[in-house]
């Protein structure tokens, strides 16, 4: 079971929009060394539906190898369509990633047998823990919390990135799991709050300008120390939400350009930053001790 903080990882790109490699290499060091519990690669935050298939493997490979097993690598092989969520499950496991993430299929809009099929048919194939990801904002569905609950059964489902910013909806799943599944908040700005109901963590984009901040207010939580991780909650709390003040990644992509950090831009269709979000990241980030 995978505690903390699990950075939601950017791409990075060079100045032609190619992915830089070198500069991924680096940001999997740089996140061991500042106490990142887990990397994710491929998520919402890593542009995934803009790399090509070839770019998605190898940055997986690219990942593993840099880890080296001193940080968990989880990969997401999530896709609507469930032969080939199931086809990059397969092949991820064994370039050996510790992980998958799978997104609740969207477009399609599956039924509840559907829903629970597409999931059985990935966890019954591979050997390694799978991450249910549900994000009803980007998908259009949000998986019922009885359909969680009967997927929570299943040997190699291990949890569960929560990103629907529900209370209510979390509150009802903690009471229906048992102890080893594990809950993530997907939602930098609720994350003590979902912890409070029993998440184990988040998986962070916040995390990838400031890691060691986000590993040290879950740790605090998971310690015991509630009202240290509260404070660090609350006083991050107007950064977190200017990291979405547009379509994620483009703000954190953006702030992390400015702290110097040469991620590069985002592939279209996501387009540069507003002039004003430009300048209200920038004023946040003069008062940050990076």
């Amino acid at each position: 079971m995978i505690k903390g903080s699990i950075v939601a990882l950017i791409t990075p790109f060079d100045e032609e929009g190619n992915v830089n490699y070198k500069r991924l290499r680096e940001l999997i060091s740089w996140h061991a060394a500042e106490g990142t519990d887990a990397v994710l690669v491929l998520g919402t935050t890593g542009e995934t539906p803009a790399l090509s298939d070839e770019e998605q493997e190898k940055i997986v490979a690219v990942a593993v190898e840099e880890s080296g097993g001193k940080i968990p690598i989880i990969a997401n092989s999530g896709n609507n369509n469930t032969e080939k969520s199931l086809a990059k499950s397969i092949k991820y496991e064994k370039m050996g990633v510790d992980g998958l993430l799978v997104i609740t299929p969207y477009y399609n809009k599956p039924n509840k047998s559907g829903m629970i099929e597409h999931f059985y048919k990935i966890a019954d194939n591979v050997n390694i823990p799978v991450y249910i990801y549900n994000v009803p904002a980007r998908t259009g569905i949000c998986i019922d919390v009885d359909i969680v609950a009967e997927l929570s059964k299943h040997r190699n489902i291990a949890g569960i990135k929560e990103a629907s910013g529900d209370m209510s909806y979390v509150a009802k799943l903690s009471g229906l799991i048992s102890d080893d599944f594990s809950i993530y908040s997907g939602n930098d700005d609720i994350t003590i709050a979902l912890m409070s109901m029993g998440a184990a963590g988040a998986v962070s984009v916040w995390a990838n300008l400031m890691p060691k901040a986000v590993h040290q207010m879950t740790t605090a939580y998971l310690e015991g120390r509630t009202a240290e991780a509260r404070k660090m909650q609350l006083e991050h709390l107007n950064l977190i939400n200017a990291l979405f003040c547009e379509t994620n990644p483009v703000p954190i992509k953006t702030i992390m350009n400015m702290a110097g950090m040469q991620v590069g831009g985002c592939r279209l269709p996501l387009g540069a930053i507003s002039s004003a979000n430009r300048r209200v990241l920038a004023g946040l980030l003069e008062n940050l001790d990076l």
